[in-house]
């Protein structure tokens, strides 16, 4: 009888063990620059900037969630660097989407001189999507849901306008992470994580990976790691791993609380609009066909009032935590304009929710509300 595969889940828990007799049950760190080595040098075992046990480990667990490779680099954005200068040789553009993460639309603006100019597209708008990649050789670089408008595109028609143009498909899914979503199924060649976000979950490391079936890319991304330097630190590694084993006990209760608040906000006199997956009505199928476990810890709403009056809010908090960044366990918020080369509406708050009773979230919410509304009114902003 063959064997019953297990869940990304189980798997997930497991990653990285030994069952060696006397093995440790936790994979161990190994904070090791330098390993034995004599004769031709093995790529991964000779210097501590080709490869790592505890990296290895990290990129196992990660690679159970989309059934891929992973590669893990120093930060999302080291990644995301690397992921574009191995695309777009012998591209001219990068096609990303226009209400996306603006760290992406910086980092493809200073990568100009070195290969294809970032074109800025409403990923909504298939017509529109089509006729860019048309326009020159292109990688379609994909965001679903947006940050911070929590946009949902539509990955299967996104990947066959890519397919159709002969543009590779990178789908940044940072937000969802692996297990709400699997753009490899949808004909991504490559998905993006910021693993400094949900997918560690406890706000304490700075991390990215990119997961790809793709032999020959996988090559490639690990030698622009070696030789470009961004590599990831073992012990930021072990504490992903360690994080990633309660994703989706964390996830499924972000997901629900994040429901809930934005359920909330909905029928809030002083809120002028929500933006979650799980609420918008127009992207509500994709955003089921696409994430059918939950629509993941992240969400937005715009104040009726101005820059101003959204610090206040956010100033007034006394459990959710002004900061940026997103996924950690425990709620943050921020006026996402604040943020250079941001493009959010003025008044526009990003919060994430942690895995606190959600009664205590939506109450801390409504006093901050209340709190900021009479700030604003009294002039009192230090």
């Amino acid at each position: 009888m063959p064997e019953r595969p297990v869940s990304p889940e189980s798997a997930l828990i497991h990653a990285g063990q030994s069952r060696a007799l006397g093995a440790a049950a936790a994979p161990p760190l190994v904070p090791a620059s330098a390993f034995v080595s004599w004769g031709t040098p093995d790529g991964c075992r000779s210097y501590g900037r080709e490869g790592n046990p505890t990296w290895d480990a990290l990129e196992e667990g990660l690679g159970t969630l989309e059934e891929a490779e992973a590669v893990a680099f120093a930060s999302g954005q080291a990644a995301s660097m690397a992921l574009m200068l191995v695309l777009a040789q012998g591209r001219q553009r990068i096609v990303l989407p226009s209400d996306g993460y603006h760290g992406t639309r910086v980092l493809a603006g200073r990568l100009r001189p070195h290969g294809a100019g970032p074109v800025a597209v409403d990923l909504l708008d298939i017509a529109a999507v089509e006729r860019e990649l048309a326009a020159a050789p292109a990688v379609l670089w994909a965001e679903t849901p947006t940050n911070p408008l929590l946009r949902v595109a539509d990955l299967d028609r996104l990947g066959k306008a890519a397919a159709a143009a002969g543009a590779p498909m990178v789908v940044d899914n940072t937000v969802a992470t692996g297990l709400l979503q699997q753009p490899l199924q949808f004909g991504a060649v490559a998905s993006l994580y910021s693993l400094t976000k949900a997918s560690s979950g406890h706000s304490d490391l700075v991390l990215g990976a990119v997961l790809t079936r793709d032999r020959d890319l996988l090559a490639e991304l690990r030698r622009w790691r070696t030789s470009g330097g961004g590599i990831p630190g073992p012990f930021e590694c072990w504490l992903a791993l360690r994080g990633l084993r309660t994703l989706p006990l964390r996830i499924a209760r972000q997901s629900q609380n994040a429901l809930e608040i934005a359920r909330h906000l909905a029928a809030h006199p002083r809120v002028r609009a929500v933006h979650y997956p799980g609420t918008e009505a127009a992207s509500l199928a994709a955003a089921r066909r696409q994430m059918p476990r939950g629509f993941g810890m992240l969400l937005s709403f715009e104040l009726d009032g101005d820059a101003a009056a959204a610090d206040a809010v956010v100033g007034a908090s006394r459990l959710i935590l002004p900061a940026t960044s997103f996924g950690g366990v425990e709620s943050t918020w921020e006026r996402r304009a604040r943020q250079a080369s941001e493009t959010a509406p003025e008044a526009l708050i990003r919060l994430s929710a942690g895995i606190e009773p959600v009664a205590d979230l939506i109450g801390d919410i409504d006093q901050s509300l209340r709190a900021g509304s009479a700030e604003r009114l009294s002039g009192n902003f230090s």
